[in-house]
């Protein structure tokens, strides 16, 4: 495909390539010499561990999200905080394991800014030569307002090898008008890439046009929109998509490997953090005791995988005793001490043992309640998609859409939470849902920090 965000596999190089050569430039200054095979081989293996420790916390501080390309002045910033971060990982890996143990320190300290300084020079400077190509003359043909998303988002960033120099609404006339304006502006503009939604019906008379100027006279590379706004919001274009577009993509069938690797982590996961976690539980019992009176637990109904219904509880957060089957009717609000129990994710404690009973899993679309699912269903298309898979404790929709409804009723928030959950259902992995734990754990350090 013309347009690729998935740079990440160059982006883990480079920084690798900077960290090794921290580690050479560290033991040239140190010892003021060229540095012998002896000196470097004692030092690899701690090192080559180490680097791979700090190449996670650049996972989790999103140095390897495709905008970190793009927000340029938020990364020394960035590197900073995640260095931060890799200092305390060096210091207990050092100093409180003697087998790996590095006489002097000095070393580790001169390794540290020397590679925070060759980080930011990659990021900010070389990476440059190989991210940022030629942009080639695009238009854009479709009716949703995707296609306005896509145009000013790929205008917007040099990042991507493409250029809109025009939009055509496929519904703005007659059919043979159209038709004249997109030969026109691809004879006028010299455009070497047209991107249509080729699920619109209307494309349908332009197609003999495009296919000649594409296949024939291969003057123009056609690139399907659904696919590209796929590629750069790392979300599905709900509105471009259809019936056939669900069965050719999804599916709740999954890889042997994958659905048995995954379980077996949600088992260990779920069996191991959920025992440590009953030492929080008398004290959050206390507290909601002590703050109201009320029941210590919120227990209620969600959909489950094919539409199935489960029951969960978590920690009460919310003013009120019901289990929220009339949440569109609730005059529930959070409580203070609830407002903390969200934030840092106590008060889903308890939801680890719907993920070892296997209700849940650790990753998947979180699970609504009945009652929203039902208006959802009638107000949203395809939304009952999201249903093909087990939902999750965090998703893909959790780490990128912020903005997603919490309580009541949002049909427009909603449906670009889905446009999230059905990229998910898509592309699903182990190394996927370790991406999305990662950013998980990212953000709720950050939360916590505030």
């Amino acid at each position: 495909m013309t347009v690729s965000h998935k740079e990440w596999p160059l982006l883990v190089l480079g920084d690798l390539i900077a960290l090794a050569a921290a580690l050479y430039l560290t033991l040239f200054v140190r010892y003021l010499g060229v540095p012998s095979w002896q000196l470097l081989a004692s030092h690899f293996q701690p090192f080559a561990i180490l680097s791979i420790a700090w190449i996670i916390v650049f996972v989790i501080s999103g140095l390897y999200e495709k905008h970190s390309t793009i927000l340029r002045s938020k990364l020394p910033e960035t590197v900073v905080r995640a260095q931060i971060a890799n200092v305390i990982i060096a210091a207990v890996f050092f100093f409180l394991i003697p087998y790996f143990g590095i006489t002097p320190k000095t070393n580790l300290f001169i390794f540290l800014v020397i590679s925070s300084l060759l980080i930011l020079v990659w990021r900010l400077q070389i990476y440059s030569l190989f991210g940022f190509k030629k942009r080639n003359k695009a238009l854009i043909l479709g009716a949703k307002k995707e296609m306005e998303e896509l145009y000013e988002e790929v205008n917007a960033n040099p990042r991507y090898n493409i250029k809109f120099v025009h939009m055509i609404d496929l519904h703005s006339g007659n059919p043979n008008d159209v038709q004249q304006q997109v030969l026109k502006r691809i004879e006028a503009e010299k455009i070497s890439i047209v991107v249509a939604n080729m699920h619109d019906k209307d494309l349908e008379l332009l197609s003999p046009l495009l296919y000649n100027l594409s296949l024939v006279q291969g003057k123009i590379e056609i690139l399907d929109m659904a696919s590209l706004y796929e590629d750069v919001f790392d979300r599905i274009p709900t509105s471009l998509i259809s019936h056939e577009w669900l069965v050719e993509n999804l599916s709740g069938d999954e890889h042997i490997l994958y659905s048995s690797g995954k379980r077996a982590i949600d088992i260990i996961g779920a069996l191991v953090l959920g025992v440590i976690s009953l030492v929080v539980y008398p004290f959050v019992a206390l507290a909601i005791k002590l703050q109201d009176n009320g029941p210590v637990f919120y227990t209620a109904e969600r959909i489950g995988t094919n539409n199935m219904p489960f029951w969960f509880s978590k920690f009460r957060s919310m003013t009120g005793t019901d289990t929220g089957t009339d949440v569109l009717n609730s005059r529930h609000v959070v409580t203070p001490l609830g407002n903390i129990l969200r934030v840092t994710r106590i008060d889903e404690l308890p939801q680890l043992w719907s993920v070892l009973k296997g209700d849940m899993s650790f990753i998947g679309p979180r699970p609504e309640l009945p009652a929203l699912v039902d208006e959802y269903v009638k107000k949203i298309p395809h939304y009952s998609a999201r249903h093909l898979v087990k939902p999750g404790l965090s998703g893909w929709a959790q780490v990128h859409h912020q903005a997603h409804p919490h309580h009541g009723t949002d049909v427009q928030e909603t449906k670009v939470k889905l446009a999230y959950d059905l990229y998910y259902i898509k592309h699903r992995s182990l190394i996927l849902d370790i991406i999305i734990a990662l950013r998980t754990v990212q953000i709720l350090l950050s939360r916590v920090g505030k």
